[in-house]
């Protein structure tokens, strides 16, 4: 049998013969591999991604099985997750700013926290949902702001 890549927690592996599975039912089952046995439990399986997320003795592993048309996926730079560059924050209700956590000049990530907007009592934090650099801080400290306004732009 031909050996197989595998991706295991982001690390190329190539598989080889000598395991022995045994399955207890259809999400349970024991490995024995170098004279060493090891409980397993399928925790996420998707069969269309060749995707395993596996628990094996109290510990997960994400296991990816390279397909045929991964490398092609790989050249035309279809893998690559796209980012959305920030130009704009709107307000998305209205609310009073509790805190700015951002300062012009400063590089944003996905998910970095801007700012916290009060709105019905709640505090609500508003992260990034792209990447840029604060650009103008249109606002400050307890200023109430409409919906849309506009709150901090990006280059």
């Amino acid at each position: 049998m031909a050996n197989r890549i595998w991706n295991i927690d982001g690390e190329k592996v190539t598989g080889s013969e000598g395991a022995i599975l045994k399955w207890d039912n259809d999400k349970f089952f024991t490995l024995s591999y170098g004279g060493d046995t090891f409980t397993g439990e399928i925790m996420v399986e998707d069969t269309e991604s060749n995707y395993l997320k596996l628990k094996i003795n109290h510990r997960v592993f994400e296991v990816k099985k390279k397909g045929e048309l991964d490398d092609l996926i790989s050249q035309l730079g279809l893998d690559v997750p796209k980012i959305k560059k920030l130009k704009e924050l709107e307000a998305p209700m209205p609310g009073r700013i509790v805190n700015v956590a951002v300062s012009i000049g400063q590089e944003l990530n996905v998910g970095d926290d801007i700012l916290s907007l009060e709105a019905m009592k709640m505090e609500n934090v508003l992260k990034a949902e792209g990447i840029g650099v604060v650009k103008a801080i249109n606002i400050s400290m307890d200023d109430v702001v409409e919906k849309g306004a506009i709150l901090i732009e990006f280059e």
